[in-house]
């Protein structure tokens, strides 16, 4: 069991998404970060898709109600218990009693928390992701708030090995952790500017060849009007070469909306089913963890790349995780 203390700006249960309901108006929604949340998962010990606390630009107090054994993933919210900062990016046993507290964000701008054996909440529609606006799943539907109790299930398989190694070290502190973590190689790189790779979008052609261009060129700025539904840009003005009546189609996380103001909106995890503004790009699925730790005032840089390169890309990520499970699992066998 955990007890918020103080909520965050907007703590929320999430997890890999709510798949096979879109035609029913119904979105996927899901965390942020997928990368960071399931490292975070994989260092406790947990199947990836299970559901971590997703903490944006300022974190909670969360009351330690039992020995735990946690991960934090992603972007820096300065943990910490009694003053001393808490590891991230690797497995920490936390005592019961201890408060471990997170403030405003150093790097990047959303943190994922996970707990061995996850957080016990309801599965609405195959998924205990928070849906805020239809208030269903998570934690009542809604954001964290001062004395809300999240239930935490029991560690399993190599969940029970992380928990027994680090119980019985032997350290007398509030928290212990592992004398090793992931290879600096797999941890994302937190900036105030960020590349990411776009492929052309399907009404690109609709854009003149002067935005075009500039799209590529020129960088976009994230705009305080940004929050897991979509992140509205500011920069060089997009424009097609012909006003477009256009039939709403199916819209996905990533997809880079041009409205007529022609400031570029990138859709996140929370966005609409459909959509009719002109798509000019498409971020590759590899980037979402650079979109989803930019926060108001970063800059933002597109790259073209293909279809198949993108593929390639999330082949080679899907590969480390893959390596990284496997090593994980040979260190608590």
């Amino acid at each position: 069991m955990i007890t918020v203390m103080k909520a965050g700006l907007q703590d929320t249960i999430q997890d890999l998404g709510r798949y096979g309901y879109q035609k029913f108006g119904v979105i996927v929604g899901g965390v942020m970060d997928p990368y960071s949340h399931r490292i975070a998962n994989l260092l406790v010990g947990n199947e990836e898709h299970m559901a971590t606390l997703e903490m944006t630009l300022v974190g909670p107090h969360l009351l330690m109600e039992q020995d735990l054994v946690i991960a934090i993933c992603g972007g820096d919210l300065q943990p910490s218990i009694d003053g001393e900062r808490v590891p991230m990016w690797k497995p920490v046993f936390v005592q019961k009693g201890s408060v471990v507290k997170f403030g405003a964000a150093l790097a990047g701008s959303r943190a994922y928390l996970a707990v061995a054996g996850g957080f016990d909440v309801p599965d609405v529609l195959n998924s205990r992701s928070t849906y805020l606006k239809a208030r269903i799943g998570g934690y009542e539907g809604r954001a964290l708030k001062k004395a809300d109790k999240l239930a935490t299930g029991k560690p399993l398989g190599i969940g029970a090995f992380v928990y027994k190694r680090l119980q019985t070290s032997g350290v007398s502190l509030p928290f212990r952790s592992t004398d090793w973590k992931i290879a600096s190689k797999l941890l994302p790189n937190l900036s105030k500017h960020y590349e990411i790779r776009v492929m052309p979008g399907r009404q690109y052609d609709l854009f003149t060849e002067e935005s075009q261009q500039r799209f590529w060129q020129e960088p976009f700025t994230v705009s305080s009007q940004s929050d897991r539904m979509g992140y509205r840009m500011s920069g060089p003005t997009l424009t097609l070469k012909v006003s477009a009546e256009l039939v709403s189609e199916a819209v996905t996380y990533g997809s880079i909306q041009v409205p007529s103001d022609g400031n570029p909106i990138i859709l996140a995890a929370d966005k609409q089913t459909t959509g009719g503004y002109p798509k000019i790009g498409q971020i590759a699925s590899v980037n979402f963890t650079k979109l989803a730790q930019a926060k108001a005032g970063d800059q933002l840089t597109f790259t073209e790349v293909t279809i198949e390169q993108s593929q390639l890309l999330v082949a080679k990520q899907e590969m480390s995780l893959k390596a990284l499970r496997a090593a994980i699992e040979n260190k608590f066998r």
